[in-house]
């Protein structure tokens, strides 16, 4: 029986801890939208466990429980094991007197009154793997690394239902998980909240010691503080561990370059730079080169649409802003034959009226390297923040827990097309070269001339 709210739960015994309370008692209060900041080991997960398996009994239904990666969603839920119990997390939130079958498989649990509860990974929902579903209640756990288009497809689905949703994470900087928080504080009826390690008291002084240390251990002295000030302390400005393009996109944000003022001139071409993914995948930046600066004005991503699809989003995102279209730069494997059609996209684009172009070829190495240069010479639309700056934001090398050290790679998620997009434009792009204006002559004097040919001639300026 939970001390505050007198509801009994699935899982007799559990209670809600002090810090929990909150979150607990919107939720079974009827709740709908609830984003939760708090930090690492604060229980996220175990509260919205428990209250699904109270809604699902609740209301018969299907419920999701959301990590980024279909993947990540069996290692941190479905297989994960207490260790102050040693039973699974599953088994301690849906006891098997309330389950009808479990499938493990799939990941799915059915209860005794026909509900089912599945783990699912946002990167297989964006791509179909969940579309024309029904679900009256999502948890979107570890939000600030999901693919931020899974809400948009699912939020439809939940006004239809008068379902809820739970976004929990600790931050990995200024992107969606920003955004949603900010979003919550402002509108009537959501609930935002930030716990940090010490609002909580979750962990000693000792265990948040022990915990810098061993970061900084792993990670290194910068590298180490920032995980510590993510993980813990609910930082949205700590760096993005292994981010490519932490300290540029740090010094977009310091020096104010996302600005409303970022407006394209309705006389000069607005460049699109593509990412044209495997299958269909596509990212798109659109892009003015303004002198020596780069006005970054929009951004757009998204599977499941044909290249005639794209041609008219173009075409309306044009017209809305009066822009005059430019070039399509595009990848290298847009040359290659499509099956079915018999076509490269390149030649299908030609014949929708786009203008395609190829991007110079270069490693991805070299391309990384021209996106750090480009980024100081940009600057960026507000519009472009959530899916654009956040993925060049995030956009990271893998670790490696064995090897304790950065691979080589990158992270392959939501933020890769975005970011190759990025690498194609900085290939793509080069800054207007500066004018050289002769200056004029006058008697065969360079004016001002030169302090010596002053004194000679007694010139006083």
């Amino acid at each position: 029986m939970n001390a505050r709210v007198n509801i009994k739960l699935p899982a007799d015994g559990w209670e809600a801890r002090p810090h929990q309370e909150k979150l607990w008692d919107y939720l079974v209060g009827g709740g709908k939208r609830a984003v939760a900041v708090w930090h690492r080991r604060a229980g996220k997960d175990e509260v919205l466990l428990h209250y699904s398996a109270y809604a699902a009994m609740r209301r018969r239904a299907n419920y999701w429980h959301m990590l980024p990666e279909f993947g990540m969603a069996r290692r941190a839920i479905w297989d994960s094991v207490n260790p102050h119990t040693g039973r699974k997390r599953i088994d301690e939130a849906f006891p098997q007197a309330i389950r009808a079958s479990t499938r493990d498989n799939d990941m799915q649990i059915k209860f005794i009154n026909g509900s089912t509860w599945s783990c699912v990974g946002s990167d297989s929902v964006t791509h179909g793997g969940g579309i024309g579903s029904s679900t009256a209640g999502i948890v979107f756990s570890e939000y600030a690394l999901a693919n931020p288009s899974a809400w948009g497809y699912y939020r439809p689905i939940l006004e239809e239902n008068d379902g809820w949703a739970c976004f929990i994470s600790t931050p990995r900087g200024r992107n969606h998980l920003l955004t949603t928080f900010q979003h919550a504080q402002r509108t009537p009826g959501w609930f935002a909240e930030i716990l940090t390690a010490g609002d909580t008291g979750a962990l000693s002084h000792a265990a948040l010691a022990e915990a810098l240390s061993e970061y900084i251990a792993l990670y290194g002295e910068d590298a180490g503080r920032a995980m510590y000030e993510s993980e813990l302390m609910c930082s949205f400005t700590a760096s993005v561990l292994g981010s490519f393009y932490a300290i540029e996109m740090r010094h977009v944000r310091e020096e104010g370059r996302i600005s409303e003022e970022v407006v394209a001139d309705p006389a000069r071409p607005v460049d699109r730079y593509w990412d044209l993914g495997i299958g269909d995948d596509t990212s798109i930046w659109f892009a003015q080169s303004n002198g020596a600066q780069l006005y970054v004005l929009d951004h757009v991503a998204t599977s499941g649409r044909s290249l005639e699809g794209w041609r008219d989003e173009i075409e309306r995102r044009h017209n809305e802003h009066g822009w005059k279209h430019g070039t399509d730069w595009v990848p290298h494997d847009a040359k290659v034959k499509e099956l079915g059609s018999g076509r490269t996209r390149v030649e299908t684009m030609l014949a929708l009226g786009l203008k395609p172009q190829m991007v110079p070829w270069a490693t991805i190495d070299d391309g990384i390297n021209a996106v750090r240069r480009m980024l100081p010479l940009c600057a960026f639309h507000p519009r472009c923040e959530e899916g654009g700056i956040s993925a060049l934001e995030q956009y990271r090398r893998e670790w490696d827990d064995d090897k304790k050290a950065f691979r080589a790679s990158a992270v392959h998620d939501w933020t890769s097309h975005p970011a190759d997009a990025a690498r194609y434009m900085a290939m793509s792009w080069r800054p207007a070269p500066l004018r050289v204006v002769k200056a004029p002559k006058l008697d065969g004097w360079r004016i001002p001339p030169p302090g010596e040919v002053r004194q000679r001639r007694g010139i006083i300026l």
